[in-house]
């Protein structure tokens, strides 16, 4: 009997995401042209890494299922993760983290889409030889994903990285000299 393939779990913080893309690189709410083409994570997992891949985008759905976005994700392959919870319940984050637990017992790759410090912990637990990767905006990533670099975290930008967007975000980042254009900024 074969043995399966080893598979590569994306992970997608929908809210953190749009909340960075949102208050921190565009100052108002995103416009649907300028959110990610989330399609272009998947193919960069499998791409990139090699393997099956498997995404579950978790979103607060409190109750109401914003169905033309569940079935936009469904399309493109993702599984939608739709959760409900008590008032100030962080719901996608104790999804998100009761998920990583999980995932520490199967043999599989895990992509974090997420700047969230709330998951350094789950993330580290992870670092045991498997491949491990977060996702996002690098000026925003949280420091103890950062730290985790030296324990062997992979780290991709969104933009840069993954080319999850159809247009140049308006970002002002650290850019090593070899990437230096002065198009860009003329």
């Amino acid at each position: 009997m074969a043995e399966e393939p080893r598979k590569t779990y994306v992970l997608v913080d929908g809210e953190n995401i749009d909340a960075t893309l949102g208050t921190s690189i565009l100052g108002r709410r995103p416009r649907p042209e300028e959110r990610p083409r989330w399609e272009r994570l998947l193919q960069f997992a499998r791409e990139s890494w090699g393997n099956p891949t498997t995404g579950l985008f978790f979103l607060a759905a409190n109750n109401e299922l914003p169905m033309a976005f569940v079935q936009a994700l469904l399309a493109i392959g993702y599984r939608p993760v739709a959760l409900s919870g008590g008032p100030g319940e962080k719901v996608v984050d104790i999804a998100i983290q009761r998920t990583l637990t999980e995932l520490g017992h199967r043999a599989a790759d895990v992509l974090l889409v997420s700047h969230d410090g709330d998951f350094v912990d789950q993330v580290r637990e992870l670092l045991d030889g498997r491949r491990v990767g977060v996702v996002g905006f690098v000026e925003f990533r949280n420091h103890g994903f950062v730290e985790l670099g030296a324990k062997g975290l992979e780290a991709f930008d969104l933009e840069y990285d993954v080319k999850a967007f159809n247009e140049r975000l308006p970002r002002v980042r650290v850019i090593p000299i070899e990437e230096f254009d002065p198009v860009e900024f003329l």
